[in-house]
């Protein structure tokens, strides 16, 4: 029989030991929370597209005032555009600003003078995969769209392939979760006014039903979906015309999804808006106060961020909230002017002068390893150290 000392001191070896393993539970249970629900926070969905990481102030005035805090920013970043002190000065200006940043995967070409966009591949994704996860984000999601309307042959190396696609958009999920469950990947906009076109153009229904035959569950791999609910026919449909090419076509690419998965997935509508060819600014100001107030104000939706800021003199110029010279558009003040929510997600701490300096983390720029091979760091604290150490010479 043991004695009341030996048996104390066999009880508080596994008392210890039982704390240990909790201590040592919550610290990687903390570091392995992935993706969070945008939903569980206050969330404000007014956000705004743009196209260089200047225009951040500018869309801070616009997307978090009227109450607004957190709005959101989609901004497109090449393949040949992977500056580091850039990009992570993008992220740093986007915290300070309280702007929620939406990353779009994009290949090589000119945005404003374009015949196609190169046909992604592997080492693409790979190579966004590391360089996006050497960034420090403001916000523990990390939203991430995997390329542009691939629907389309002039968005995908000449010819729309929705298996290929399918394929791609499997491979970004399972390289970017690898390197962090913090990022949530999203589908590619589509586009809604696409028909089916041998060789050119797929209707996004059809391109989506094509893309889970050839990957069979694709839409569960995913995090949310990215839309461009634009309203079409010829971006200059009244909000209210509800259709499967109109504003409210993130219902049915929605609807579809499930049907095919059983899966609602979260909507990003990173794309929108009405052209001024076809609707004058004073009709957009009632369009864009009623899309808000009657068909984007769906509890799924998680951002609307209209197609553009500022597109200076180019094509997109009648999508433009910010005209040449810095005039600013009815939409811009119908935007401006909504009553927004005060955004609380969940953010990332890490000091502004340290991130911004990549030479101080030993990176190199545009220097990733391709390498799909996922290491784990923990690092343990000192009063951790400390407790272990006492335990093992109890």
């Amino acid at each position: 029989m043991y004695s009341v000392d030996v048996k104390w001191y066999i009880v508080r070896k596994l008392l210890i030991f039982l704390l240990l393993l909790v201590i040592l539970f919550s610290y990687f249970t903390r570091n392995a929370l992935a993706i969070y629900d945008p939903t569980s926070k206050p969330n404000n969905s007014i956000g705004i597209h743009i196209l260089f990481p200047s225009e951040l102030s500018e869309a801070a005035r616009l997307v978090n005032s009227t109450g607004g805090d957190w709005g959101y920013v989609t901004i497109p970043i090449q393949a040949s555009d992977k500056n580091l002190i850039k990009w992570q000065g993008f992220m740093d200006d986007a915290r300070k600003n309280h702007l929620i940043p939406i990353m779009r995967l994009a290949t090589d070409g000119d945005y404003f003078n374009k015949v196609s966009w190169s046909k992604p591949d592997d080492g693409d994704v790979l190579d966004f995969a590391n360089f996006l996860n050497s960034l420090n984000w403001p916000t523990k999601n990390r939203y991430v769209v995997i390329y542009n309307e691939p629907n389309r042959g002039d968005e995908w190396g000449g010819a729309p392939n929705p298996g290929e696609y399918a394929e791609i958009l499997s491979y970004a999920a399972q390289v970017f979760k690898q390197r962090s469950d913090e990022f949530f990947i999203l589908s590619a906009g589509l586009d809604n006014g696409s028909s089916n076109i041998d060789g050119q153009s797929i209707n996004e229904y059809s391109f989506m039903r094509q893309m889970d035959a050839a990957v069979p569950g694709i839409f569960g791999k995913i995090d949310g979906l990215a839309s461009h609910s634009y309203p079409n026919p010829g971006f200059s449909q009244p909000p209210l015309t509800y259709g499967y090419e109109g504003t409210s076509s993130f219902k049915y690419e929605q609807d579809l999804v499930q049907n095919l998965e059983g899966k609602v997935l979260p909507v990003f509508i990173t794309e929108t808006g009405w052209t001024d060819t076809q609707v004058p600014e004073s009709v957009q100001f009632t369009y864009y106060k009623d899309a808000f107030a009657s068909v984007w104000n769906d509890k799924n939706i998680i951002a609307v961020t209209p197609f553009l800021l500022r597109a200076g003199t180019g094509p997109f110029a009648q999508f433009s909230f910010i005209m040449d010279g810095s005039q600013k558009q009815d939409k811009y003040n119908a935007l401006q002017t909504l009553q927004k929510t005060k955004g609380e997600p969940m953010l990332n701490d890490y000091p502004l002068t340290q991130a911004a300096n990549p030479i101080e983390n030993n990176l190199q720029l545009d220097t990733f390893t391709k390498s799909i091979k996922q290491n784990y760091t923990a690092t343990v604290s000192k009063a951790t150290k400390i407790l272990m150490k006492w335990f093992l010479n109890f």
